[in-house]
């Protein structure tokens, strides 16, 4: 089990300390970028990190969605009048295309390679990385590996978003909204769609996990598009919301409210269209056992059919115990501000920066990295010229592993006591503290009552670490299987300053 600093409910009693979040470190140079502009690759415009990087095996495996520009005349006939009639060049609007979604593979997860496939035939040739699945205008694509599923050809499973039409031929009387399907690979390069589960639903994703045996899909809606409504029947922003399933091949029509930002008082204000911060994409989460820790995209809104380049995004930090339910541990605070990870610049010109969560946090080792996108918003609906820069890449942040935030003392405080909610040891536990400072910290198992435990009111952890154990008089394995509560107590001293970042329990 672990127990966050940020999670006020595995850590919900405190006194004299305060929560002290960090602040994660940017590589400034993206992890992987479009193809070369005009290159004839799936993504020579954009790699938008709607996607996913596993550690599998080995190695980093990343599934994006790609955009292009200009048709690829190799879609069939019916693929190209679909293609025209939903992004508009017919009319001369618009030749940015979203779609295929693509593959790319690294050694360390920083310096990326794009394998020819050979699945996809793009613009005279199959030497790209893209996927073959049966929607030519896709965005987005979320991937787990199910080592629980005794099927080897569906360990991995992949949501992806994509956009239909009513003439489609491959799965007719499925409506005209974008939404997702459901697909399986036994390698999670060669994939079958399976279903669509929410036909004529708006659906666009921002990730795809498992937490305590179940399937989570979290994404957005809005009034416009999904007939979400806020309080009292009136419009409502871009709203996180989540569907859950036991069984990943059948998944019930109900939806919960993930996560939401305030609506303004004023009814009139409020929509997709209104100009206040809203939750672009929902909550990219992962699944650390007993917690999920995430982020959401803090849209900055302007209307988007008039000034959508004035638009830009930055990252808040979610936390829940549940998989569905999600909170900032501090509200209104910025996690990642699009300043500190921006898109490649185009000299000459200034255009905002959208920062893009998805399947995209892992621990690798003694860090925890947060791949994301860096969405180069550049031009609007109407200004094909400036479309030419919009552009997408893949970033990285990083934090030494699970310090998403800390308990410490506060300012004035001498000493300080964190108390951790009822939890029932395992017959192998051990107790080990990531944390600075622990020279300033002892450490008591109580009963659910808060009553000491004979034999276990001093404990002492080892030195500063991310994994410093902690040991007793009395032998830990001697309560297994009893419900106790962890306390902790902070003192400041001659040592580092003392401050709690998770407490682990296995």
């Amino acid at each position: 089990m672990l127990l966050l600093a940020i999670d006020d409910v595995l850590l919900p009693f405190r006194k004299g300390v305060g929560l002290y979040l960090t602040k994660p470190t940017v590589r400034s140079e993206p992890v992987l970028l479009p193809s070369p502009f005009g290159s004839g690759a799936p993504d020579d415009l954009a790699a938008h990190f709607y996607g996913t990087v596993l550690q599998d095996e080995g190695r980093f495996r990343m599934w994006y969605y790609a955009c292009h520009w200009g048709l690829n005349p190799d879609w069939t006939p019916h693929q190209m009048q679909q293609l025209a009639r939903m992004t508009g060049e017919a009319q001369g609007i618009n030749p940015l295309y979203p779609g295929p979604i693509c593959y790319a593979e690294s050694d360390d997860g920083l310096t990326w390679t794009k394998p020819a496939l050979g699945q996809v035939l793009f613009k005279g040739s199959r030497t790209n990385n893209a996927i073959d699945l049966p929607h030519p205008l896709i965005g987005g694509a979320t991937v787990i590996k199910d080592v629980d599923d005794p099927d080897p050809a569906r360990r991995y499973k992949m949501v992806y978003e994509f956009f239909p039409d009513v003439t489609d031929p491959i799965i007719p009387e499925y409506g005209t909204r974008p939404t997702i399907a459901l697909a399986e690979s036994p390698d999670g390069l060669r994939w079958t769609m399976t279903s669509i589960p929410f036909k004529d639903q708006f659906v666009e994703q921002a990730s795809f996990f498992k937490h305590d045996g179940r399937y989570l899909v979290h994404y957005q809606v809005a009034d416009t598009f999904a007939g979400w409504f806020a309080e009292g029947g009136t419009p409502c922003g871009r709203t996180g919301v989540a569907r859950m399933t036991y069984d990943w091949a059948h998944w019930p029509d109900l939806a919960a409210k993930a996560f939401a930002l305030p609506e303004p008082e004023d009814p009139s204000l409020r929509g997709l269209s209104g100009p206040y911060d809203q939750v672009h994409l929902g909550v990219g989460a992962a699944s650390f056992g007993n917690v999920c820790v995430g982020v959401f995209g803090l849209w900055h809104n302007a209307d988007f059919l008039r000034n959508f380049a004035q638009i830009s995004g930055d990252f808040g930090l979610l936390i829940s115990n549940d998989g569905i339910h999600f909170r900032e541990p501090v509200k209104g605070h910025r996690f990642l501000r699009r300043e500190d990870s921006p898109a490649t610049p185009v000299p000459g010109y200034e255009i905002n920066t959208v920062l893009c969560q998805a399947n995209g946090i892992l621990n690798v080792g003694d860090e925890t990295r947060i791949y994301h996108g860096r969405w180069r918003n550049a031009g609007g609906n109407e200004d094909v010229a400036d479309l030419r820069y919009y552009s997408a890449e893949v970033a990285l942040a990083t934090l030494p592993r699970d310090r998403w935030g800390a308990l410490g003392l506060n300012p004035d405080a001498g000493e300080g006591t964190i108390c951790s909610a009822p939890l029932t040891l395992p017959g192998d536990a051990q107790l080990t503290l990531n944390a600075n400072g622990t020279a300033g910290m002892r450490v008591a198992l109580l009963d659910e009552r808060f009553v000491p435990l004979p034999g276990y009111t001093d404990g002492h952890p080892g030195p500063d670490g991310l994994d410093a154990p902690v040991a007793w008089s009395a032998s830990l394995a001697a309560l297994a299987g009893q419900t106790v509560r962890v306390q902790l107590h902070l003192t400041r001293g001659e040592w580092a300053e003392p401050r709690v970042y998770a407490v682990s329990c296995g």
